[in-house]
């Protein structure tokens, strides 16, 4: 089987079970969403090379109480370690500097706050208002999966610039701005079927899910690198790991959810 189809089929299952879990009910949704931060920090923990329990301990005690009372202050104090956290791996990326990592505590601390607080974000996604909207959650996966198409599409055939080339040879400034443009087309879409916001919300929306997304896609990539590793896992034939699939959208949730949530 060639690479492309591997990749197409693999991709297709993937698609198919996120949408299933979304539409079915909440628990299948936090039940995926929590089954694929398993592998995630396996993935992720085998990459910085961290042994032990700790990861999959504190994710379980983490979502369970965050579960319970989803309006406590903690969220907000989560929710605010996670988007310094995730601007501080912004900074290491624009500033080409190597992001370390010493010792077992360290290692744990980047797990959770990277890895482990993101996911709580995008099981908490959907849960606006008090209420499971499985519409706002595929709204955002949509906005996700266009971007990432069409910044391939153009970058592939019109890509000249390079956006990263120390971290990601392949993505261009082209292919950004591609995926920017049809991200944004999408959020305007999406707006005239779905009421939950406004035009200009859900475009901001799609603005913070294509730009953090990238930086989010980068970010892993230069873990990567530091680990010299081509992907994070090979559960998904032709794309990589679980981490490799979700690293737009598990940097973009966090962000995503302060807007919806605390600035509209």
């Amino acid at each position: 089987m060639s690479n492309l189809l591997k990749r197409s089929f693999s991709g297709v299952i993937y698609v198919l079970i996120f949408l299933s879990a979304i539409l079915f009910s909440k628990e299948s949704y936090i039940i995926l969403i929590s089954l694929f931060s398993i592998v995630a920090i396996w993935e992720f923990s085998k990459m910085i090379d961290l042994k032990g329990l700790i990861g999959y301990i504190f994710f379980g005690l983490t979502l369970f109480f965050i579960l319970k009372r989803p309006q406590s202050y903690a969220v907000f104090i989560i929710l605010g370690i996670t988007i310094i956290s995730s601007s501080f791996l912004i900074y290491k990326l624009l500033a080409k500097k190597e992001i370390s990592f010493s010792d077992d505590r360290s290692k744990s601390g980047l797990l959770i706050r990277y890895v482990i607080f993101s996911m709580i974000f995008l099981v908490l996604l959907p849960i606006y208002k008090g209420n499971y909207n499985p519409n706002l959650m595929i709204a955002i996966l949509v906005m996700i999966w266009v971007n990432d198409s069409f910044a391939f599409l153009v970058g592939k055939n019109f890509g000249k610039r390079k956006l990263f080339v120390s971290v990601s040879p392949k993505k261009t400034v082209e292919g950004f701005l591609g995926g920017l443009a049809f991200a944004l087309l999408a959020g305007y879409i999406i707006s005239r079927f779905n009421n939950d916001f406004t035009i200009f919300n859900w475009l901001i929306i799609a603005f913070i899910v294509s730009v953090i997304g990238t930086i989010g896609d980068l970010v892993e990539s230069k873990f990567k690198r530091q680990a010299n590793i081509k992907d994070s896992g090979n559960i998904m034939p032709g794309h990589g790991g679980i981490l490799d699939r979700l690293d737009s959208l598990l940097f973009a949730a966090p962000f995503v959810y302060l807007y919806i949530n605390f600035i509209i």
